[in-house]
């Protein structure tokens, strides 16, 4: 099975190079982070409680990773409901499972979020962790918001990050952290292009063998 596992926090790059790799190889992309976003969503639009792990669970069961709009799912709103079921178990449970079932999709994939290479995909075939530090960051997703003519202040994103950052690494399921085997990439002071290239080689590679 030819998964290529990419993990990391907030906005340190991970989406933008998983879409590169996936259209470079030619192989399916799934954004998990988006999964959790769906489900809650669906909840949001259907008026249902936010609080009852027994109903997310049931929603994230029934969804369909097939459709997953980006543009819609990015909604603020959307990203705080998101972290609310991100931290129960059974709808953790039902979205690895079905993320499992993305992953062995032919002829490969890619998938990134927070535990791909440490829970979803143990056995991927390639581990990348992607990382930079907080501000550089902050940065980044200030830069997005206005450039998409939004308004932000850099201190507020900032904190949000870092607050992210711990309740991610902190939680006891399926904290966010490197696997033993991943190649680390810290795109601080990398670019897009350095990134892919670097990737791309440890990638190649793996094929060979």
């Amino acid at each position: 099975m030819k998964t290529i596992a990419i993990d990391g926090p907030a906005a340190a790059g991970k989406g933008t190079l998983s879409r590169r790799i996936a259209e470079e190889f030619r192989f399916h992309h799934l954004d998990t982070g988006l999964t959790y976003r769906a489900t809650a969503k669906a909840l949001l639009d259907r008026g249902l409680p936010l609080d009852d792990e027994a109903v997310a669970a049931d929603v994230a069961r029934s969804l369909d990773l097939g459709g997953l709009d980006r543009a819609v799912l990015s909604a603020h709103a959307i990203g705080e409901a998101a972290s609310k079921i991100a931290v129960m178990p059974s709808v953790r449970r039902a979205l690895v499972e079905a993320q499992r079932s993305f992953a062995a999709r032919e002829p490969g994939t890619v998938l990134d979020g927070r535990d791909i290479g440490t829970v979803v995909c143990p056995d991927a075939l390639v581990k990348l962790y992607v990382t930079a530090s907080p501000e550089v960051r902050a940065r980044r997703r200030l830069d997005e918001i206005l450039a998409a003519g939004g308004s932000a202040d850099f201190e507020t994103i900032l904190d949000d990050i870092i607050r992210r950052d711990e309740r991610d690494m902190g939680r006891a399921d399926s904290p966010l952290k490197p696997a033993d085997d991943a190649h680390l990439l810290d795109t601080s002071e990398m670019s897009i292009e350095a990134a892919f290239s670097a990737a791309k080689s440890f990638i190649d590679t793996a094929l060979k063998q």
